[in-house]
């Protein structure tokens, strides 16, 4: 606390350590931004988006007013549909210029496909969201301009008027903008005189300077709101979108299943198969020779140790089929998701404690997703973690499953898509889950804890 006026007769003032810091970081800050990069860089992009949006008004305006003229016509309904391309196209580089400019990244819209037919272009050209989105974006920056000039365009104009005034004689370069009266020249219209007026006038552009990229920022936030509303996907693309790297993922996950099988199958299983196969064949032949020679014993021995490696071998493969076939459906699963889960945990070397409220069934699928996600995230928690205890629950939440997996260890866990990754297995796990528009997420700070958590919809 600091207090003033200790003297008699004086009122104390007290201010708050608080506060006090939280007004000289503001001072700070707006004394540093007009020389930081993002108040030049929104200066430019408003500017630039400016002259585009004005091209573009005259453009478009000329093709729309052209088409619709000729609208009677095919050749003005082709019109109406270049000019629509011609949107699609500058929409495009408006979300560019917020990109290079600003760092925002606006998604892109799915890409124009044309129809099948004669006139399936057309049609396509006609009927496409994204270039009306894209020409309502157009249309709405016009008056955003005017506005950005009157408001924001003018301050920095009458900033640098009053920082020149010197040079100018007290001349203003501002007749318009929301600024416009109070940097006038004179009441009559004649110019002021006088080293103190220069001197105020200099001074007013400075404080200005400093005001002026608050203003510009306000006018770029609203156009940034209106880019994500117009030029971004809508709802039913993103959607589409999403649904589309779903059945992508899906399948590739099922190739890469199937890959797996087939090599677990031909390399393992299947070659010791024919080993048995071999191992019983010169078993077979050692017992016709003993037909022929009766009461060797030599030949015996050797009829039991190969009868003795092919037993051994049949052990293996049936091991080998067992993992394969648990590998595609755990077996735990058929009494249900708590069980598979409680034996999971039970199973762990790390001290899992269980927590499961699973009221109604999952679809196999999901319970599936959801076994094999425990199995990892318990796996990684006693390989890589050094944790001595973990934790893991299940529980549903209307129409979705949330299984969140905790431990004390090191932390640190992230998805790394690298080959050979200690934490490439959630990479995974995490295209696994968003087959199912499931998402996985991780909060693993350096020295722990970590949680992740995944979300399953209980239908898929």
């Amino acid at each position: 606390m600091s207090e003033a006026g200790a003297g008699s007769g004086r009122v104390p003032v007290r201010v708050s350590t608080e506060v006090a810091e939280r007004a000289t970081r503001l001072a700070w800050t707006v004394l540093r931004e007009p020389f930081r990069r993002r108040t030049w860089a929104e200066l430019g992009f408003f500017l630039a988006g400016s002259a585009l949006s004005a091209a573009a008004a005259l453009a478009l305006g000329a093709l729309i007013a052209g088409g619709l003229l000729l609208s009677l016509v095919l050749v003005g309904v082709a019109v109406l549909a270049v000019a629509l391309r011609a949107a699609r196209g500058l929409g495009r580089w408006q979300r560019g210029l917020a990109w290079r400019l600003l760092g925002e990244e606006i998604p892109e819209p799915p890409s124009f496909g044309p129809r099948p037919g004669r006139l399936g272009w057309l049609r396509a050209a006609l009927g496409d969201r994204v270039a009306w989105r894209a020409l309502a974006y157009l249309v709405g920056r016009v008056p955003l301009t005017i506005f950005g000039v009157w408001f924001a365009l003018s301050v920095w104009l009458a900033a640098l008027s009053g920082i020149i005034s010197p040079l100018t004689g007290g001349a203003s370069m501002v007749s318009f903008g929301i600024l416009r009266h109070p940097v006038r020249p004179g009441y009559d219209g004649t110019p002021y005189v006088g080293a103190p007026v220069h001197v105020g006038l200099f001074l007013g552009g400075v404080l200005l300077l400093f005001l002026a990229p608050w203003f510009t920022r306000l006018v770029v936030l609203l156009d940034r709101r209106m880019m994500h509303l117009l030029l971004a996907p809508d709802a039913t693309a993103s959607r589409v979108r999403r649904l589309e790297e779903s059945r992508s993922l899906t399948l590739d996950t099922a190739t890469a299943t199937l890959q797996r099988i087939e090599r677990n199958l031909h390399d393992g299983t299947q070659a010791q198969l024919v080993a048995l196969a071999m191992r019983l064949g010169q078993a077979k032949e050692k017992l016709d020779g003993l037909d022929a020679e009766p009461g060797s014993a030599a030949g015996l021995e050797a009829v039991r140790h190969l009868v003795d490696e092919a037993h051994r071998g049949t052990k293996e493969a049936i091991a080998d089929l067992r993992d394969l076939a648990r590998g595609i459906h755990p077996p735990a699963l058929d009494t249900g998701l708590p069980n598979a889960l409680s034996t999971l945990a039970a199973r762990s070397p790390v001290p899992t404690e269980v927590t499961v409220s699973v009221p109604s069934r999952p679809t196999p699928a999901i319970e599936a997703i959801c076994y094999f996600c425990a199995a990892e995230l318990l796996a990684n928690v006693h390989q890589h973690a050094q944790a001595s205890r973990a934790s893991l629950s299940c529980a549903e939440h209307g129409p979705w499953l949330r299984l969140v997996v905790r431990d004390d260890g090191r932390g640190g866990a992230a998805v790394n898509r690298g080959a050979g990754s200690s934490s490439s297995g959630l990479a995974g796990l995490a295209d696994r889950v968003r087959a199912v528009e499931g998402n996985l997420s991780i909060a693993s700070p350096t020295g722990g804890p970590t949680v992740v958590t995944v979300d399953l919809p209980t239908r898929a």
